[in-house]
């Protein structure tokens, strides 16, 4: 991973705090945090952010600026997954909204689990 990737893996880390349910691995070449094994959030290579949202997150999270859908080599990721531009998470307060995004949408994931 590059310098601008490291340093969003940092800001996301401080972020996250000392949550105990977090874990860092490297994966895919994104430093991915996950919570109860699910992933959160990636930084990747140029900063960009990996954002891992419910369905209904993702409709609306591709039309926020510097959002996209992922791109991974040459295959296009699936609706819940958010490639969020450094440009658009400069500040901790945006990078903490997509944080919380993800979050959300892992925490429904898991309450669905729990039916």
């Amino acid at each position: 991973m590059d310098a601008a990737g490291e340093e969003l893996a940092d800001r996301v880390r401080a972020l996250l705090g000392a949550d105990p349910s977090i874990e860092e691995r490297r994966m895919f070449g994104t430093r991915a945090f996950l919570d109860e094994g699910r992933i959160l959030v990636g930084a990747r290579k140029d900063g960009t952010l990996l954002v891992r949202v419910d369905e209904e997150n993702g409709a609306v999270a591709v039309t926020l600026p510097g959002a996209a859908r992922a791109v991974m080599g040459a295959r296009t990721m699936g609706s819940g997954w958010i490639d969020v531009a450094a440009s658009a998470i400069a500040d901790d307060a945006a990078l903490m909204t997509w944080i919380d995004m993800a979050r959300e949408s892992v925490g429904a994931t898991l309450a669905d689990d729990d039916d």
